[in-house]
């Protein structure tokens, strides 16, 4: 067994990543994962860059803006897709939206609430910038905002909850758009290409049972979450992890675009995206057998 440390957050994008810890998925392919819920994205790449973590599940984002050069992060498959809810306050009409929470910079949050603040007009909408994910959602339901921006499953918790609405999704603005992704290092692809090819071929299995038994899904999921399952599955029927979302030229290169034009990066990055240990486990699934990594 080779033992590596896999970092991951709190959300329905993760759900392959618990589903292959859980059932066997990482054993099969001879990998202890030593699996650690981090409190935000944020505190994972400089982990990864010191090669203390080999694997996570971040946002795609943040690894297109890595400046390590000497150990960057490194894309190789997806899992979110068109991940960012707009969530308004119930009995709020869009057009009465004055304040919006929005996460710290960088994130596909932040990304999907800024094109939307184009795309709806609120011109006007004062942003009120929060340090993580959470703070946004604890600003919109302690009354500090009258919408916000968030990934599952905390939209649909809300909607539960009765206090707020989705309105808009990443999807509204970016079709396809991936959102946190399976993440991995230069160095560990160079040094170990056949454990990078374990990794991707235990998380397709992984995604693919989530597809084929959502509520089994929902029931390992809300332990890692930390809500209910029943509010897992409500996420999951709007929103389910595609291991093929980092194919999405045209969303990835839009979603660059505006990433440019904010000054989060210089210029559209190259070599942050590895799409042949993908291509390397569709082609098995193809053929019923193993193909060895290059």
């Amino acid at each position: 067994m080779d033992t590596v440390q896999f970092a991951l957050l709190r959300g329905i994008c993760q759900l392959p990543a618990y589903i292959a810890a859980e059932r066997g998925f990482l054993d099969d392919e001879g990998i202890d994962a030593r699996i650690s819920i981090a409190p935000t994205a944020w505190t994972v790449p400089e982990r990864m860059g010191r090669g203390e973590v080999e694997f996570a599940v971040i946002p795609w984002t943040r690894v297109a803006a890595d400046r390590n050069t000497s150990n960057r992060m490194v894309l190789i498959a997806g899992s979110g897709i068109e991940e960012a809810a707009l969530v308004v306050r119930t009995g709020l009409d869009e057009r009465e939206v004055r304040r919006v929470a929005v996460p710290q910079e960088g994130g596909i949050k932040d990304l999907t609430a800024m094109a939307l603040l184009d795309r709806m007009g609120w011109s006007d909408v004062e942003v009120v910038r929060m340090p993580s994910g959470d703070g946004a959602i604890l600003a919109f339901v302690g009354e500090g905002a009258d919408a916000a921006s968030m990934v599952e499953p905390w939209a649909a918790m809300l909607e539960h909850l009765g206090l707020g609405r989705v309105v808009r999704r990443t999807g509204d603005v970016w079709p396809g758009a991936p959102g946190c992704s399976l993440t991995t290092t230069a160095r560990v692809i160079a040094e170990r290409p056949e454990l990078v090819l374990r990794m991707v071929r235990a998380y397709m299995k992984a995604a693919r049972f989530v597809a084929d038994d959502p509520a089994e899904a929902a029931r390992v999921g809300a332990r890692y979450i930390g809500v209910g399952e029943h509010v897992v599955l409500r996420a999951l029927e709007a929103n389910r992890p595609d291991p093929n979302a980092i194919r999405s030229d045209a969303a990835m290169a839009s979603i660059l675009e505006l990433m440019t034009k904010r000054g989060y990066v210089e210029t559209a990055p190259v070599g942050y995206r590895d799409l042949s240990f993908l291509d390397q486990v569709e082609l098995e699934q193809s053929f019923g057998s193993t193909v060895p990594p290059g």
